[in-house]
This record gives structure tokens, C-alpha cells and sequence, in this order.
């Protein structure tokens, strides 16, 4: 009986693991980062760099480079045990943390220069009667106003307490 369960669990780890990559992937994000990320993120302490490697069959380069990138984004952190030289690394496994530590990056990394570009881009000076400023000016403004909105919706997801956050969304649909 336990070495069936114990089989179910190991394969659907496996296969959250996969869906992780490929939904980052799908996002933008490495796969092997997200499925770094997926695994400790189903591992209940933390892993060292030989386990991981073993979990996923990557390099220890690939392993090295990826937990620095997920530390740097904030999803990973690094422990360090006294007595011992290997380091382990944890995910925090709070999906809430995660979702605002996301948007806050991606936010920091996608929108934030985009958001000065298009600041740039709506100072441009022209003839208001000719057509094709007139389309260039409103074109600019109206992505300028959307990403604003977005930002403002991010900004908010990033302070907000949970229930607060979906609590204000779902008034919106109601």
C-alpha cells in the first residue's frame, strides 16, 4: 500500500514539475528555472545542489545558474547549516508571496521600461491637424493609459493583503 502511494506521489510530482516548465516557458520564464523552482517548491526542507541535479538530470552549472536566478528574483533563498560546506536552497511555498513576488519582478523587468518609453514617446511635439501624428500621438497615449492601469493593478496586487486583493477584483465582476 505505501509503496503504491508512495509511486502516485513520486509521479505526480513529476508531472507538476513538467506543467511548472512548461507553463514558465509559456511565460517567458527558463523552463529549467521554473522547474527548479516547482521542485522545491514540493519539497518540504531544502535541497542541495547535488539533489537537485539528481531531481531534474541537469548540470551543476545549469543547477548554479538557475538558483542564482531564482534567488535574484526573489523565490529561492539560500541556507547555510553550521558545519557543513554544502548550501541548500528553499522556496517559500506561500503561492500568494510567490504570485506578488512574480508581478513585482516582472513588473521591475517589463513594464517599469516600457512605462518610460512611452513617457518618452508622448512628449514627441507635432502638428495636431496632421493625420499621421494625430494617429501616432493617440496610439502612444492609449498604451500609455492601459500600461498605467496595469501598473496600478500591480502596485495594488503587490501591497495588498490577499483576501483584500481578490476580495476587490471579484466586486469588479459582480
Amino acid at each position: 500500500m505505501w509503496i503504491a502511494l508512495h509511486m502516485e506521489l513520486v509521479e505526480a510530482k513529476q508531472k507538476f514539475i513538467e506543467a511548472w516548465g512548461k507553463l514558465g516557458s509559456e511565460w517567458g520564464i527558463n523552463r529549467t528555472m521554473a522547474q527548479v523552482h516547482a521542485l522545491l517548491l514540493v519539497t518540504p526542507g531544502a535541497l542541495t545542489t547535488e539533489e537537485i541535479m539528481e531531481a531534474l538530470s541537469i548540470s551543476r552549472g545549469n543547477v548554479n545558474m538557475t538558483v542564482r536566478d531564482l534567488i535574484n528574483w526573489g523565490l529561492v533563498e539560500k541556507e547555510l547549516r553550521p558545519g557543513e560546506r554544502k548550501e541548500y536552497f528553499y522556496a517559500d511555498k506561500d503561492t500568494w508571496n510567490i504570485a506578488r513576488q512574480v508581478a513585482k519582478e516582472r513588473r521591475k523587468r517589463e513594464l517599469d521600461p516600457v512605462l518610460k518609453v512611452l513617457d518618452e514617446l508622448s512628449k514627441v511635439k507635432g502638428d495636431a491637424k496632421n493625420a499621421d501624428y494625430k494617429t501616432f500621438n493617440k496610439s502612444v497615449t492609449d498604451i500609455q493609459k492601459l500600461a498605467k492601469n496595469v501598473d496600478k493593478t500591480l502596485e495594488a496586487m503587490i501591497r495588498a493583503d490577499e483576501s483584500w486583493f481578490w476580495g476587490s477584483i471579484l466586486k469588479i465582476f459582480k
